[in-house]
């Protein structure tokens, strides 16, 4: 079993690393959001589709077991998409991510966003050749969840706290879910927001914008917040 998986990740890692080549030869940035089932991807997605679509070519491969639900979402807030069933798949892996890059065909200087399958297990294990791994954390799913899901939170460079707007009828601390993801990942950047009302959304709007920057591409976001290391305060 051990030695299956073993070729199994090698597989992957050597089409992810083909993955990784494209996009830097062509200055895309790919970014891979992972979450449990709920937790706001596609509604994110959505309004940052609808914000910065003007500014940068976006292109969404969006990863489901089922359905073709949110991939209608995605084109209909208008950025082209990429509908992945997995199946019985527990996630997306990185020859699926080729294929749907076949299929998009996105240009040079584009922005690649990963919608992966609902799941903080397996998509930690699975590279997709992707410049950032982003993990989607929404206010109603408790503060512990990095210290129960800690291989997600550890390969994780960003932790988005969404749902913000619910804060006052839950029972969630964001310090206390930003020291935990920190425990685990002392290096992550954690940024609170609601994708619904829009509050919060321009220090993601920055984070990418300075990833964007680090692999060539001209400024292509408006620099209007700093990006944040923990709710509300900036680094």
């Amino acid at each position: 079993m051990v030695e299956l998986e073993t070729r199994l990740l090698a597989k992957n890692d050597k089409r992810a690393a083909h993955n990784r080549g494209w996009f830097e030869g062509r200055e895309i940035l790919a970014i891979n959001l992972v979450s449990s089932p709920g937790a706001g991807k596609t509604t994110l997605l959505e309004r940052t589709i609808r914000d910065l679509k003007d500014e940068v070519p976006i292109f969404v491969i969006e990863g489901d077991q089922a359905t073709a639900n949110d991939g209608e979402r995605i084109r209909a807030a208008g950025a082209a998409a990429v509908q992945v069933n997995t199946g019985t798949g527990c996630h997306l892996e990185a020859d699926m991510v080729a294929q749907g890059l076949e299929e998009l065909k996105p240009p040079a200087g584009a922005m690649v966003l990963i919608e992966n399958v609902g799941n903080l297990v397996c998509p930690a294990l699975f590279d997709l050749g992707e410049h950032a791994k982003v993990i989607v954390l929404s206010v109603t799913e408790g503060e512990d969840k990095p210290l129960k899901y800690p291989h997600m939170f550890l390969a994780a460079d960003l932790m988005i706290i969404n749902k913000t707007d619910l804060l006052p009828y839950v029972d969630f601390g964001l310090d206390t879910a930003i020291a935990n993801a920190r425990a685990v990942n002392p290096a992550i950047t954690a940024i609170a927001l609601s994708a619904r009302t829009g509050d919060g959304m321009d220090l993601w709007y920055g984070w990418l914008r300075s990833h964007a920057e680090s692999i060539g591409q001209p400024s292509m976001l408006p620099a209007k917040s700093p990006v944040a290391n923990s709710a509300g305060h900036s680094k």
